[in-house]
């Protein structure tokens, strides 16, 4: 692993511990947590007082898999937040807390978030 690399894993360990300390998913108001990788993006709303997982969107269903090539992209982080956003509502979810989990609120992240958010998802 190149030195470089260590500098970034530090950098997102520590905005990650930042974040941790910050946002809390309650029963009203459940944390939209998104974790991506270099192929695939995901997203879950979890209610931390019950450590339950309410919905779920991943670019690693078979469902979106049929849908588009590559789930690593920003239009696939757009779909995805949509999807979670329409998954979110039929279940009576509008208000969430927006969890990033430590990456930097750009690219394929903010693709998703502004999806949710024009979806109906208010954070």
């Amino acid at each position: 692993m190149s030195t470089i690399h260590k500098v970034k894993l530090v950098r997102q360990k520590r905005r990650k511990a930042r974040m941790k300390g910050l946002v809390r998913g309650t029963s009203s108001r459940p944390r939209l947590r998104v974790s991506r990788s270099i192929k695939n993006i995901s997203a879950q709303i979890i209610d931390d007082s019950t450590g339950m997982t309410l919905v779920a969107a991943s670019s690693a269903e078979k469902s979106f898999r049929t849908a588009a090539k590559h789930g690593g992209n920003i239009v696939a982080a757009t779909q995805i937040g949509k999807q979670i956003a329409e998954r979110a509502i039929a279940k009576g979810i509008t208000q969430i807390a927006f969890d990033r989990g430590g990456y930097k609120y750009h690219g394929r992240i903010k693709a998703l978030a502004q999806a949710a958010r024009e979806g109906g998802l208010q954070f």
